[in-house]
């Protein structure tokens, strides 16, 4: 069976299929885009993570696969700071960073994350 969470016309906020969940993209609050530095949209964008994960039955310990993408990829090390700090420790998934365009210029980060759901 497939539930989708919060279906919108364009993307489901997550899905969750045989016990996994797909979270679509998560950036930083909408009102903040272009207005905070890396390290800030990145705390915003974990806070979005665990939001819809509580959400939807998981957590961040279950989290099995992220993929980091950042507008600049010269905001490795400040956004691996931020990073660093929230994953819990003896839980760090298995995880991609890379550099690319973002959906808004203002953007600077955007992570999307599977998760095991019990």
């Amino acid at each position: 069976m497939i539930k989708r969470f919060n279906v919108g016309k364009r993307l489901s906020e997550a899905v969750i299929h045989n016990g996994v969940a797909y979270l679509c993209g998560q950036c930083c609050f909408e009102e903040n885009e272009g207005k905070k530095d890396v390290q800030t949209q990145t705390k915003e964008a974990l806070a979005n993570i665990e939001r819809v994960l509580k959400d939807i039955g998981s957590d961040k310990s279950k989290i099995l696969m992220a993929t980091i993408y950042l507008k600049d990829i010269s905001y490795f090390d400040e956004m691996n700071e931020v990073w660093d700090n929230w994953v819990e420790a003896g839980h760090a998934p298995a995880r991609a960073c890379v550099e690319a365009a973002l959906a808004e210029k203002e953007l600077l980060v955007e992570i999307v994350v599977t998760a095991a759901v019990e």
